[in-house]
């Protein structure tokens, strides 16, 4: 195509308007067809969130505008040049997925249903999932407010213990296998993985962020509203610092506790997947270790909340 991507490259060797354009609809054309949620601060897909993929494509470290010139350099024309930039956005948004909650999400409930027979999988773009008993291509199309509605509806299911890491309790697996299922049923057929996750994710809340009750809050030491600082993007000067000191300090069992600091002995020995007395030890060091080292800071309120948004970005997992 004349005066296409492929000839400014040829002229002047670097990025220019043609090429950006370029990369915006094709950004655009893997979003539509593969269903790649937007990125992180836009609620839906727009002209500045595709901005916003390509500049972090050419910023990323190890990488960044690297891949228009080896694309270019593997190409032969506009149209090879077109397809060498679908596959490096498409294998750049899904590495951008799986690293999302949802993302995380995602794969869990895939690795779930990967091992029923109840389920079979439908490759995408995009992966679907579908009742083994339903008819090969039957795909649902609807909409997805009517699945929300009848998760909420199936009662007796519920998941008290939502690890982040290891194997998935097996309580929390019946649970998320009687809506997904009860959802296949509703749809008579394919589903796709992604609003088989937001289904899960709107019925059980497993998506909220981490919140934390105050401590101590009787004799005023820990007294502090920090869902509104945890909440908040605002870090004061020396907040971030402070939380950092404090999150190196803590073992990998007190950072899974952080978030639950309100709960017995009880809950956090179900959490551990230990015993009552061990774990209301580990909790106990947990508070007084914290009792320490933020009685030493003049903002608790906002290192505490640092903390906290650290806990929301949990470790990836490890296969089932």
């Amino acid at each position: 195509m004349a005066g296409g991507a492929y000839e400014e490259l040829s002229h002047t060797g670097q990025l220019g308007p043609e090429t950006f354009e370029l990369l915006r609809r094709l950004v655009h054309q893997v979003r539509q067809s593969s269903g790649f949620p937007p990125p992180e601060g836009y609620a839906e897909w727009n002209d500045d969130a595709a901005y916003d993929v390509i500049t972090a494509m050419l910023t990323r470290e190890g990488a960044g505008q690297h891949f228009v010139t080896s694309c270019f350099a593997l190409a032969a024309d506009e149209a090879s040049l077109e397809r060498l930039f679908l596959t490096s956005i498409k294998n750049f948004l899904i590495d951008e997925a799986k690293k999302t909650p949802r993302g995380k999400l995602r794969r869990r409930i895939a690795r779930l249903m990967g091992t029923d027979a109840s389920f079979r999988r439908i490759p995408g773009p995009p992966p679907r999932w579908a009742l083994s008993e339903h008819p090969e291509g039957a795909v649902w199309q609807g909409n997805l407010d009517d699945f929300v509605a009848g998760a909420w509806r199936v009662r007796g299911v519920g998941i008290t213990r939502w690890n982040h890491s290891g194997p998935t309790p097996a309580q929390t697996v019946r649970a998320l296998m009687a809506i997904v299922t009860q959802v296949l049923r509703h749809a008579r057929g394919a589903v796709r993985e992604e609003d088989l996750a937001k289904v899960l994710e709107s019925r059980f809340e497993l998506l909220t962020p981490a919140r934390f009750t105050p401590l101590y809050a009787d004799d005023g030491t820990l007294a502090a509203a920090v869902e509104a600082s945890a909440a908040s993007e605002a870090d004061p000067a020396g907040a971030g610092g402070g939380a950092a000191d404090i999150w190196q300090r803590l073992t990998d069992t007190e950072r899974l506790l952080l978030p639950y600091l309100d709960e017995d002995a009880q809950h956090a020995a179900q959490l551990l997947e230990i015993g009552q007395a061990q774990a209301g030890a580990v909790l106990a060091g947990l508070k007084a270790k914290l009792l320490l080292a933020l009685s030493e800071d003049s903002d608790r309120e906002a290192v505490m909340g640092a903390l906290l948004r650290r806990c929301a970005d949990p470790p990836p997992e490890p296969p089932l």
